[in-house]
């Protein structure tokens, strides 16, 4: 009768102890959510969260309406002179070359002529001639005063008083006369930079501006008799224009004194800033277009005549959020950001995108200024996405 006792007290022991042992085994927690689609989730020592660059989504002001036209560089036709010899003669010596800098009244070149000495020889005829006048004058004074003396004391007749008052009115019209042609004469001198009384000098060509030889068309040596041709030309590049033809359609949206940008095939990926300084009165019957110069800066240097790019004109401009082209991606009909919304996460956006301006582009929905985009890696992300 103890034995069953025992095989009882033993089994309910064996019990005891299994139920201890169910109470002692830890409960397994559950995992982490897993992400929700669309989401990617990087962990902070993973390599591939370094190929990611984030920027914020930033606000910009864009123009509400814009006319693009193509344009080109020019010279600023108020600051461009043509350089024509002021008298025949052989040329000298040509003291310039294409494209050196010049400072206004620099020489240019030198010319010997005969009309210099034939100026210097008129000059000193005018000196004589003022010298003779002048003798005229002291003797017609003479002859008046004492003519008027004597008739003071009624030594003469009137007729003869009144005759050398005559004289007298006449050798001071001979002295103006004479000196109103010695100063013409020393005005020619004075622009054909010769010193008076001095034979056999060489005419010097100055410039009239500070600038740069453009053009050069003359070489020592050579005789020119034709005072109208254009032998160099100068222009000061320190402001130029650019030209575009805008449609007709378009010049509406175009007003004097705006601001504009404009983009150059030689620096692609940079925008100058210009205003408007000019708007043709015509319209081209061919074309039908408008021409319109802005006038740019160019202290630099960097902007050169017939350099080719484009206009930018703008109407207006708004305030709009912008995220850099390379932050959008296509797919399926769809525009997406990436945004991260936790370091390491990055959560998968439908946007609605705007106008491309430059390397932005504006979204209308979809995201808010400050919010973290994805602008590098973003591929790296959507084949994440894909995976998961």
């Amino acid at each position: 009768m103890r034995v069953p006792v025992l095989i009882l007290a033993a089994g309910a022991l064996a019990s005891a102890l299994a139920c201890a042992g169910r109470a002692a085994t830890p409960v397994e927690s559950p995992g982490p959510a897993s992400p929700a689609p669309g989401t990617v989730v990087i962990p902070a020592g993973s390599p591939m969260l370094n190929q990611i660059r984030r920027e914020a989504v930033r606000v910009a002001n864009l123009p509400t309406d814009e006319v693009i036209s193509p344009g080109k560089v020019e010279t600023n036709p108020n600051r461009v002179s043509k350089v024509v010899l002021p008298v025949a003669g052989r040329v000298a010596a040509v003291l310039v070359k294409t494209g050196d800098a010049v400072k206004k009244d620099q020489p240019l070149l030198t010319i010997d002529g005969p009309e210099a000495d034939s100026a210097m020889s008129a000059y000193l005829s005018s000196q004589a001639a003022v010298t003779q006048a002048q003798a005229a004058l002291a003797k017609a004074q003479a002859d008046f005063d004492r003519t008027s003396d004597l008739f003071e004391h009624h030594a003469v007749a009137k007729k003869e008083a009144i005759g050398a008052e005559s004289a007298l009115v006449q050798a001071k019209a001979g002295v103006e006369q004479a000196q109103a042609t010695r100063e013409q004469s020393l005005r020619r001198l004075a622009v054909l930079g010769l010193r008076p009384g001095d034979f056999k000098q060489q005419v010097v060509v100055r410039s009239p501006l500070s600038g740069k030889v453009l053009d050069l068309s003359v070489v020592a040596g050579e005789y020119r008799n034709d005072t109208s041709a254009v032998v160099m030309t100068i222009a000061d590049l320190r402001t130029v224009w650019v030209s575009s033809q805008v449609p007709e359609s378009d010049i509406r949206f175009v007003q004097a004194g705006e601001q504009v940008e404009i983009t150059l095939v030689a620096y692609p990926g940079e925008s100058f800033r210009g205003r408007v300084s000019r708007i043709a009165d015509t319209v081209d019957p061919q074309t039908r277009t408008v021409k319109v110069q802005a006038e740019l800066d160019n202290r630099d240097g960097r902007l050169r005549p017939e350099m080719y790019g484009s206009i930018h004109h703008i109407e207006s401009t708004v305030a709009t959020p912008v995220v850099p082209v390379g932050a959008v991606v296509q797919s399926d009909n769809r525009s997406i950001v990436f945004v991260e919304t936790a370091p390491g996460r990055f959560e998968q956006r439908d946007v609605m995108l705007g106008k491309r301006a430059g390397d932005v582009v504006r979204v209308m929905r979809g995201v808010k200024p400050g919010d973290l985009v994805a602008t590098d890696g973003v591929m790296l992300l959507k084949g994440l996405v894909k995976r998961t």
